[in-house]
């Protein structure tokens, strides 16, 4: 194991934003257990698909999609706030 300092941009949460070292952006530091539930939420969509159910694969992947937008704007919005810009 290695001991970095790293630039926080946000509070720490469930979804950080920070900079590693020799990093030019930022990056999102999603804690264990919330990336084993965007895992599943994933398995959820997959299983509703393979068992030809497009409706509950439809409204699952809508509500992942939901969460991964917030994610992205909570990503976008503490670069915002320190003046860097967007890597896309």
């Amino acid at each position: 194991m290695e001991r970095v300092e790293a630039e926080l941009f946000t509070d720490g949460g469930n979804n950080a934003v920070v900079r590693l070292p020799g990093r030019r952006f930022p990056g999102v530091l999603i804690q264990g257990d919330s990336l084993s539930i965007l895992r599943s939420d994933v398995a959820e969509v997959v299983e509703a698909f393979d068992q030809g159910d497009i409706a509950e694969a439809r409204e699952t992947a809508g509500l992942l999609l939901d969460d991964l937008d917030a994610l992205l704007q909570r990503y976008s919005a503490a670069l915002e706030a320190h003046d860097i810009k967007r890597p896309y």
